[in-house]
């Protein structure tokens, strides 16, 4: 596997905007002065081993104002730092441990073995391992600690009032897009009807109060800051994630036929959707026909370093030459983590430069899909508690989404959907030309055959699966990110469990028995690893190396970390649809 070449449609494709535009969302007082926490450790202790993210999860066991004068009373050596002594005992006597400011908290859902768990897996090996992963659900759930609400002003986690299930490792909170994985997976919504069996997480657990405690917390969130934030940390408020809120709404009532769930959800529903079809996240675009679109991009509200990576953002900047530059590529890294794709050379100009990104200048395929679904599950519940126009309102929207995703994106030579990418982001209305859309390969050029309106369509199933079947991203272990070995954690050779699930369901909903079988051997290719991992190791992984079963992911900005939240989910959703014979093998 090779690099795939740069990617950018023509010399005139950065942005003619002169200097960084667009919202910025203010920091908050805790926030920077961790943010000086953070820089002293890296001074001091050294890179070796160092993740800027612990320190920004630290809380205060005084007040800022105590804490500030103490820290500032410290004696500084000439780069900065302090000595070790001095700065353990600080952290010691000031700072609480990262993640005390969440508890265990015991599920009240929880069986070891429940009724009716996975009934297609025979295999005895494979359904003691699953029961296993079942387990984990117990591991990861949280609730905010009495201290934070009493005292939030000290604390970067947010007060969310319900248990969660968090990732794992590194990731102490609620995360927006795992929370899907983690809760339930299951079939693309319709406004006409409930169909079928859903796959699931959370939910093939037959854990429904903690899946719906996950959701009511996102709500509170749309509440709040009238969107799901990337994570439920104060310095996250600058971004979304991936919006599949609706999606989660639709599969616990699915499970559960919850009215009241519904009727809480569906207001902030219309203001998350409202969010991504407003303002910085909107795009029109004119087809090659003349007819105009409507579609979404990610677009973060911050133009400074993430405070959880603000000393690895500004060494990536260090290169850059003025502030303007700066500012504009801290939005972009900011933007890219908001698509959950951080990082992956699909938004790099230069697939060597890290600071060529260029996310806000892409229409995502991935993301319209996700907004797609959005619409589709609005309709629905709408129609379930009997609000008929906002149903026709949200099917008529997703009509023309489904149109502009096969007007923009959509290249039948290729039998993939392409990202489109903008030649002049300060234009209000975008001429489509052929060369815009990046014909590069990534999984998420196969992400719309989620959606049933794709997967549907038999035609375009086929293609799709030709498409596939000759991409380079099939693998022995699943389906990889992308063909690039860049290093970044969304590239060659790592795979990810929503990537594998999303494509994986999509297939096997289809009509073709064809698809439906290739569903299913990815799905084994995927477990497999999984469980070959889990065997070696002990744990669940956040990604996995597909080019060969039994090796779990690297790259990126971070070293690797175990949970985890939406592979355990994943595997059990996979295990519930496909089950596992008595004689099928477990090995690599």
């Amino acid at each position: 596997m090779t690099v795939t070449e740069s990617y950018s449609p023509s010399s005139s494709s950065s942005s003619s905007c002169s200097t960084d535009s667009g919202p910025v969302k203010s920091s908050t007082p805790l926030i920077s002065f961790l943010e000086r926490i953070q820089e002293t450790a890296l001074n001091t202790f050294g890179a070796t081993d160092f993740d800027p993210k612990l320190y920004i999860d630290l809380s205060l066991k005084f007040s800022l104002l105590k804490t500030e004068e103490a820290f500032d009373k410290l004696l500084r050596l000439n780069n900065g730092s302090v000595s070790v002594p001095d700065l353990n005992s600080f952290i010691e006597k000031f700072l609480n441990e990262a993640g005390s400011d969440i508890v265990y908290h015991e599920p009240v859902d929880f069986v070891q073995e429940p009724i009716g768990f996975l009934p297609k897996v025979a295999n005895f090996e494979v359904r003691e391992w699953a029961l296993e992963v079942h387990s984990l659900w117990k591991n990861l759930s949280r609730r905010v600690a009495d201290g934070v609400i009493e005292n939030p002003e000290l604390h970067t986690i947010l007060p969310l009032k319900f248990p969660m299930i968090i990732p794992g490792s590194r990731f102490r909170e609620v995360y927006y897009w795992d929370s899907y994985w983690e809760l339930g997976t299951g079939e693309g919504s319709t406004y006409t009807a409930i169909v079928g069996p859903t796959w699931r997480g959370l939910l093939a657990s037959k854990m429904y109060e903690t899946a719906k405690a996950i959701v009511y917390n996102l709500i509170s969130l749309v509440d709040e800051y009238g969107y799901v934030l990337n994570g439920a940390r104060a310095y996250y408020s600058n971004r979304s994630q991936p919006p599949l809120l609706s999606a989660m709404v639709f599969e616990i009532y699915n499970r559960t036929g919850d009215l009241s769930l519904v009727k809480t959800a569906l207001p902030a529903l219309l203001k998350e959707h409202n969010f991504w079809n407003s303002g910085i996240h909107k795009v029109t675009i004119q087809d090659s026909e003349g007819c105009s679109h409507n579609l979404s991009r990610y677009y973060a509200m911050w133009n400074i370093p993430r405070p959880e990576s603000s000393t690895i953002d500004k060494e990536s900047a260090s290169k850059l030459l003025n502030v303007s530059e700066k500012q504009h590529f801290y939005r972009e890294l900011a933007s890219t983590a908001e698509s959950g794709w951080d990082f992956s050379t699909r938004w790099m100009r230069n697939q060597s430069d890290l600071t060529s990104l260029a996310t806000t200048s892409i229409i995502p395929v991935d993301l319209n899909a996700y907004i797609l679904k959005m619409e589709l599950d609005i309709a629905f519940l709408a129609r379930a508690i009997g609000d008929g126009s906002t149903a026709e309102h949200f099917l008529e929207a997703s009509q023309a989404r489904r149109k502009a995703i096969s007007s923009i994106f959509w290249n039948g030579k290729k039998g993939q959907w392409l990202d489109y990418w903008l030649t002049n982001t300060c234009e209000e209305v975008h001429k489509w030309e052929a060369q815009g859309q990046n014909q590069n390969i990534f999984a998420s050029n196969f992400i719309p055959i989620w959606i049933e309106l794709f997967y549907s369509d038999d035609s375009t199933v086929e293609k799709l699966m030709g498409s596939l079947q000759s991409s380079g991203l099939l693998c022995a272990a699943g389906i990889a990110t992308s063909l690039s070995r860049s290093g970044e954690q969304w590239d060659f050779p790592n795979g990810w469990a929503p990537i594998q699930h999303m494509i994986v369901e999509g297939l096997a909903r289809s009509d073709l028995k064809e698809a439906r079988s290739m569903a299913e051997d990815i799905a084994v290719r995927w477990i497999k690893t999984n469980y070959a991992t889990y065997k070696k190791t002990g744990t669940m992984h956040e990604k996995y190396d597909v080019e060969a079963c039994g090796k779990f992911g690297r790259g990126g900005e971070y070293v690797p970390q175990t949970g985890f939240g939406w592979s355990n989910g994943v595997v059990l959703a996979f295990l519930e649809e496909f089950g596992w014979p008595q004689d099928r093998d477990m090995d690599c």
